[in-house]
């Protein structure tokens, strides 16, 4: 599968398919090798971006936001070749969804209050000054900005 054709498909769907088809395509690029906690940390500072409505409406919009997340960041013609990563990722990125649909309180939260994400060994980012939720394989999530939900 390649990048560009998932995420114009994405735009065809109905919602929340197409959200999901964005958040799977988001986990793989970012922490298909990484633990499977690691993935649902990426998908934990995604959804809480989501919720705050400052990168968009839609999943697929904050995690197409300029230079945010890999859809944005890697070449369209980018492929998605390891079916076993992508199943991974699918399965995360739908558990994780079933999880921030709970109530605040309900939720399990890998990296409380994480806004932002990096990994190192290809990104310094101007932000990597800010707090540090957590460490999860060679990712550090950080509390770049508190992110709350829209009222």
């Amino acid at each position: 599968m390649k990048l560009a054709w998932i995420l114009w498909l994405s735009q065809f769907m109905p919602q929340p398919a197409a959200d999901s088809l964005c958040l799977s395509t988001t986990v793989y690029l970012e922490a298909r090798d990484q633990s499977v906690r690691g993935q649902q940390a990426v998908a934990e500072v995604a959804l809480r971006r989501l919720d705050s409505g400052l990168w968009g409406d839609s999943m697929c919009d904050v995690v197409t936001a300029r230079k945010q997340f890999a859809p944005t960041i890697v070449s369209p013609n980018t492929r998605l070749r390891n079916m076993d990563a992508w199943n991974r990722s699918v399965n995360v990125a739908l558990r994780a969804e079933r999880n921030w649909a709970l109530p605040v309180g309900q939720r399990e939260e890998i990296v409380p209050g994480a806004s932002h994400f990096a990994a190192h060994a290809i990104a310094s980012p101007s932000w990597a000054n800010s707090y540090q939720v957590a460490i999860i394989g060679d990712h550090t999530f950080y509390r770049v900005q508190r992110l709350r939900p829209r009222t």
